[in-house]
């Protein structure tokens, strides 16, 4: 079920609340205290994007598989540009970009039972009928201006909720080979050489090959060796 909210401090924080269960979505025009990766703070003007928080409970995941939720739910929302003709890639972990530019900025935390997961919630943000940006954001793009024309929200949404559903049932049944290799084909800059940046030691260049199952990034370094990297140990260096 979709709870449409005025406002509320951060659809991740209303959540938590245990009246939402699974598969619910908790979608606010406004945030006051929107969270984003890196301890990054989310804004969002009202009436344009869409901001919501999706709630999963996975409790047949264990732990060290986690990352394959994420793996599902950045598919969903490819395949949900892709149902609107919108050409999309993964950028590791898991904001969604079009070309050099970021659509979809998301936020998981996850609570645990034992080995297990027992409940998940997926913050999400994407940009759909925006056209005015903060000059601040370094590289930040709409559905609207892609694809030149208005969206409505609502329709977005439940389409990304259908998409979902699909890509949930492939990790209920135990396909994790399946969303793995979807999820690398789909992976952006895959088979390119970048420059990235690594806290505390500088500037590489280096090649995607694919990620683990874990979550790790796999990188060839220019002198043939291949590293893998946990978030956080690395970033993406990305021109406006």
């Amino acid at each position: 079920m979709i709870y449409r909210l005025a406002s509320t401090t951060s659809t991740n924080d209303e959540a938590r609340d245990p009246k939402y269960r699974h598969g619910d979505a908790v979608w606010a025009e406004r945030q006051t205290a929107g969270r984003g990766q890196r301890g990054h703070v989310w804004h969002s003007p009202e009436g344009e994007n869409l901001t919501f928080s999706l709630v999963l409970e996975p409790r047949f995941l264990p732990v060290g598989e986690q990352f394959l939720l994420s793996e599902a739910i950045a598919l969903a929302l490819t395949d949900t540009f892709a149902h609107y003709g919108i050409a999309t890639r993964i950028k590791w972990t898991n904001d969604i970009y079009a070309g050099d530019r970021k659509i979809v900025g998301m936020l998981i935390e996850h609570r645990y039972s034992g080995t297990h997961l027992a409940r998940s919630i997926a913050g999400i943000g994407i940009n759909v009928n925006q056209t005015a940006f903060d000059p601040a954001l370094p590289n930040p793009v709409s559905m609207t201006q892609l694809a030149g024309r208005t969206f409505d929200r609502a329709e977005v949404l439940e389409t990304f909720l259908a998409k979902c559903r699909d890509r949930y049932a492939l990790l209920e049944q135990g396909e994790a080979d399946i969303l793995q290799d979807d999820y690398r084909r789909r992976m952006y800059r895959l088979g390119e050489r970048h420059v990235y940046r690594i806290p505390g030691r500088g500037e590489i260049e280096a090649c995607i090959e694919g990620v683990r199952p874990t979550g790790e990034l796999l990188l060839r370094h220019a002198d043939g060796s291949t590293g893998a990297y946990l978030f956080g140990a690395i970033e993406f260096v990305v021109k406006k």
